[in-house]
């Protein structure tokens, strides 16, 4: 036994087994033979030994798992899917209170509308809605976890479209920290509804949520790969195009290691590459104008749109990003590429320290744009990308070189940047940084947090400290 899970302290057998006698989901100590695979989470570089994990089958279960964490003293982690870059799903010595049992989809067609349970992935979602024609505006993992992609805000391929993640949250259901379950909205508890959106698992498990679905089926879609001695060029001609180019057409910029795997031909595996990334939504038989200006950017080595369905693009990374490699990521906020900022990312560019490791533009004007920055606790209304600098490989022993490479490109860019960052691109950065993701509206979190959870107790997250 590990010296982590030495000094873990669970109350005594009786209380565990009373607690088990009314719990509906699963209790997984680390006596039990599913602990070790259980308690992973998705970057292999967090490594932490909780006391005990509740899979919660329910929201019974849900308010079992706090109130027992609460009377006992135990540290209480929120996991959903499980994918924070910084392992704020888990914890050790404490509570791990995961929803990935309640994983229910429920689609209404006729309003559009999607009821989700907290713990299901964003190919849960997308898989349903997609039968009806329909997509939730989400991100481009499609393992990644709903519940903590929305609480952050959420951006991908929909967003210049139809907004991010939280702005089509039409409610959600929260269990508070003192048990009591409360649905927000505009019309119930909208301080709470206004601060889930973009402020994190600060307040309270969401246990459901519902969203407003658009109609999305099958778009044109996929990458294009240009050689690094190229890049320059098309790094100032994707500045223009994300200011300018329709709602429809949505791309992000990324530096690369082509994986030596098809759907790449051979020639250009294991090449360092300049890419990006194409989504067209609107009408196919406008496709093809809409599309046109893509081919005249430099020479590309590979044109991958094609028409696909949408689902088939959310899960394209999924096999180049299992579960259990390790990462190391650091975001910002960007309102301007600069001729400047170009240079400086073309010097990390060419360093790419492993295969798996990455850098990424996301655009997040259009439709986010059209709240302001105080509509929502997400406050970054008013930049046009978020960038996320990602180190990333299978191998434990190269995690303090993918570490490395990502700080120092953090540290050489940021600079550059508006200042804070997307809350899912932060590992444990301090409370600094939490203060300059939500600028002004953090002073309103403060309050809120005071309201709901004043004794702090959902706090393994990027932590909002009540007023």
């Amino acid at each position: 036994m590990s010296e982590s899970t030495k000094n873990q302290q669970l109350p005594g057998n009786e209380l565990l087994e009373a607690f088990r006698a009314g719990f509906g989901g699963e209790l997984i100590t680390p006596q039990d033979a599913a602990y070790d695979e259980t308690r992973k989470v998705y970057n292999g570089m967090i490594d932490r030994h909780p006391a005990l994990i509740a899979r919660c089958a329910d929201v019974t279960d849900v308010i079992a798992s706090i109130h027992f964490a609460r009377e006992h003293q135990l540290r209480l982690a929120v996991r959903g899917g499980g994918h924070n870059g910084g392992g704020l799903g888990t914890c050790d010595d404490g509570l791990v209170l995961d929803l990935s049992l309640m994983n229910q989809v429920e689609v209404d067609p006729q309003n559009r509308t999607v009821r989700v349970g907290g713990g299901c992935t964003q190919g849960e979602v997308d898989a349903a809605a997609h039968e009806h024609g329909l997509a939730v505006p989400a991100g481009v993992i499609s393992t990644t976890g709903i519940g903590g992609l929305t609480l952050g805000g959420g951006h991908g391929y929909l967003a210049c479209k139809h907004g991010l993640t939280i702005d089509n949250l039409l409610s959600a259901d929260v269990v508070l920290a003192d048990g009591n379950v409360v649905t927000a909205s505009d019309q119930e508890n909208p301080d709470l509804f206004w601060a889930i959106r973009g402020g994190g698992g600060n307040f309270g498990v969401v246990v459901s949520f519902v969203f407003q679905a658009h109609p999305v089926d099958t778009i044109m879609g996929g990458p294009v790969l240009w050689d690094l001695d190229q890049a320059a060029d098309v790094m100032r001609w994707y500045r223009e195009f994300t200011l300018t180019t329709g709602p429809d057409l949505y791309g992000f910029f990324a530096f690369l290691t082509v994986p030596p795997a098809p759907p790449f031909p051979e020639h250009l595996h294991n090449r360092k590459m300049c890419g990006i990334v194409f989504c067209y939504t609107g009408p196919m038989e406008e496709a093809e104008t809409a599309l046109a200006p893509i081919k005249s950017v430099g020479e590309p080595a590979l044109y991958g749109i094609q028409e696909m369905p949408f689902t088939l693009l959310q899960g394209a990374f999924d096999g180049l990003y299992p579960a259990g490699l390790q990462w190391y990521w650091r975001g910002d906020f960007v309102r301007e590429l600069s001729d400047e900022a170009i240079e400086r990312h073309l010097e990390f560019a060419h360093k790419l320290p492993t295969m798996h490791s990455t850098m990424h533009m996301y655009p997040v004007n259009g439709a986010v744009h059209n709240k302001g920055k105080g509509d929502t606790a997400f406050s970054y209304r008013d930049v046009v990308w978020s960038t996320v600098y990602a180190g990333v490989d299978p191998d434990p022993a190269n995690a303090g070189a993918i570490k490395e490479w990502c700080v120092d490109y953090w540290e050489a860019l940021h600079r550059y940047s508006a200042g804070g960052a997307y809350v899912n691109f932060m590992m444990n950065e301090g409370d600094a940084r939490v203060q300059a993701t939500y600028r002004s509206n953090y002073p309103r979190l403060r309050e809120v947090k005071g309201k709901y959870d004043p004794d702090n107790v959902f706090r393994i997250n990027q932590n909002i400290t009540p007023a």
